[in-house]
This record gives structure tokens, C-alpha cells and sequence, in this order.
């Protein structure tokens, strides 16, 4: 890693990045920006009767207020829209935590985003499509039977995963192009991802995190025709320094965002600061 990566001033951030930055103010101009590139999408999709194919995160989730209010206020038909989900996380046995779980993302998106939205306009239940323990190869069938994604949301994690994508450990002996064409696939969570997350959604419950999910793979993230990644934590200025200045490789995996063709990091003012 270069000495002086996470030196780069505010002003300076973006100059001469690997991956385009565009620095937003507060965080809920960067969930409006997500929101707003969602329905600009679906609108110009429908107009040409195409469908819409987004891979989609459950954090960053400030977005999806602003989607569904958008959504019903303009009666805009999500009926030829498919939300491809990045994860969920895993029980004991290796399928999907109960929907009811604090921590389920399937749970998170009926309560907050399908049941939310008018029923003449929500998309149907089989175009609510998340990865599946036993099923991961439907994911990228599915994908490919479409005609591909049109964009892939997403934040990135401390590690620089996207999805669950961690960083793989020194003894899987796994180059970097080997990793990013990584399909969908059930693995283990790691330590960092465990504690952020923990923080962030159990009041530092490390213990009580799940230590597997299943995740969309690097694979069919980095195939979408656009990749958008929005960033607007304290943690993030060391993050997307990294992400948008560092070296590519899989130990740091959204670096591998440097070589996708369409890819934008979105972030606030406040990420836009030096880390220290």
C-alpha cells in the first residue's frame, strides 16, 4: 500500500483516482443519489418495455424509504423489475436464518421495501430473488437467462468486501483471478465483519452474529453492467481511499472495482475527510 493513501486531502480525493468519486454532502443525499439512479432505471427500462435487473444490498439501507415514496408517489410498475439480493446470513445447519430474525435481510425487505409498496405496482414474489443454500448456481442462470444486470448496488465492508465477499484467508491459497470469478457460494463471515456489523445492528453482540452466510459472488457483482457503491461512515475515508487508490487484489476485494468499466463510489462529505 502506498505511504501517503490515506493523506489524500478532500480536495485531492477523487484526482487522479482509479475509481471515479463523487463527493455528496450529508448521507441522505447519498441514499436520494441511490434512490434516485434506481427509479431513473426502472423508468427508462419500462419505457422501452425492457426488464430491470439490479443486485441489491441490504446496508446500505437508507435508500429505501426514498424508493418506495417514489415508487407510489409516481405509480411507477415494478412488475417487469427483478431485486436480486447480494446475501443472507446463515444458521447452524447452513440455511437461512429464520425470516423473522433481527438480522434477516429477507425479513428486512418484505417488512421495509415489498410490503411497503402498492400492490398494483411491487413486482411479483419470484422477482424477489435471493441466494439460496443448495440453489447457488440459479443465481448466475438466472442472470444469464436475463440478459445480465444493469447495476449492482452495494456498500463496502471494513475488509473491503462487497456482498460477503471476504477477503480469503493466506491458506486458501487462492490467486486473485481465481477469486474474483468466484460464484455464488456459502462461506464463513470473518472476525472484522462479525465485529462492524455486530456494532452496527446488535449493540456489539459479537457472540450472538451468525458466523456463516451465502453471498452473490465476485463473479456476477463485477458483471453488471454498472457498478455503484455508496459510502458515507466514519470508516469509510480509510476505505475508499484504499479501495479507489490501492493496489488490486483479493485482499482487499472492491479493489477489484478499479478494473470494471462502469464503476462510481458515491460518498458524503464527511468520508470525503482525511481518516487521521
Amino acid at each position: 500500500m502506498e505511504k501517503n493513501l490515506f493523506s489524500i486531502s478532500a480536495t485531492e480525493l477523487g484526482k487522479e483516482s482509479k475509481i471515479p468519486i463523487r463527493v455528496l454532502g450529508e448521507a441522505g443525499e447519498v441514499f436520494y443519489e441511490m434512490a434516485l439512479e434506481m427509479i431513473t432505471e426502472i423508468q427508462k427500462n419500462n419505457e422501452k418495455g425492457k426488464s430491470t435487473v439490479f443486485i441489491c444490498p441490504v446496508g446500505p439501507v437508507g435508500q429505501y424509504p426514498i424508493f418506495v415514496r417514489l415508487v407510489n408517489a409516481h405509480k411507477i410498475s415494478l412488475k417487469n423489475v427483478y431485486f436480486i439480493n447480494m446475501d443472507e446470513y446463515l444458521d447452524n445447519e447452513k440455511q437461512w436464518i429464520s425470516i423473522d430474525h433481527p438480522l434477516s435481510f429477507r425479513g428486512f425487505m418484505k417488512k421495509n421495501v415489498y410490503d411497503q409498496i402498492d400492490s398494483n405496482l411491487v413486482m411479483s414474489e419470484d422477482h424477489r430473488i435471493f441466494p439460496e443454500p443448495g440453489k447457488e448456481k440459479e443465481i448466475e442462470a438466472l442472470i444469464t437467462r436475463l440478459g445480465g444486470v444493469d447495476i449492482c448496488f452495494g456498500g463496502i465492508g471494513i475488509n473491503g468486501h462487497m456482498a460477503f465477499n471476504e477477503p480469503p484467508e493466506p491458506s486458501e491459497n487462492v490467486t486473485d483471478e481465481e477469486f474474483k470469478n468466484r460464484p455464488t457460494r456459502i462461506l464463513s463471515i470473518s472476525r472484522e465483519t462479525r465485529t462492524i456489523n455486530a456494532s452496527g445492528a446488535l449493540g456489539g453482540a459479537i457472540a450472538a452474529m451468525p458466523t456463516c452466510c451465502i453471498t452473490i459472488g465476485m463473479k456476477e457483482i463485477l458483471s453488471a453492467r454498472k457498478l455503484r457503491l455508496y459510502c458515507f461512515r466514519d470508516w469509510h475515508r480509510a476505505v475508499v481511499r484504499q479501495a479507489a487508490y490501492g493496489e488490486v487484489t483479493s485482499a482487499f476485494p472492491v479493489s477489484f472495482a478499479q478494473q470494471h468499466p462502469d464503476a462510481e463510489i458515491i460518498i458524503t462529505q464527511n468520508v470525503a475527510q482525511v481518516p487521521y
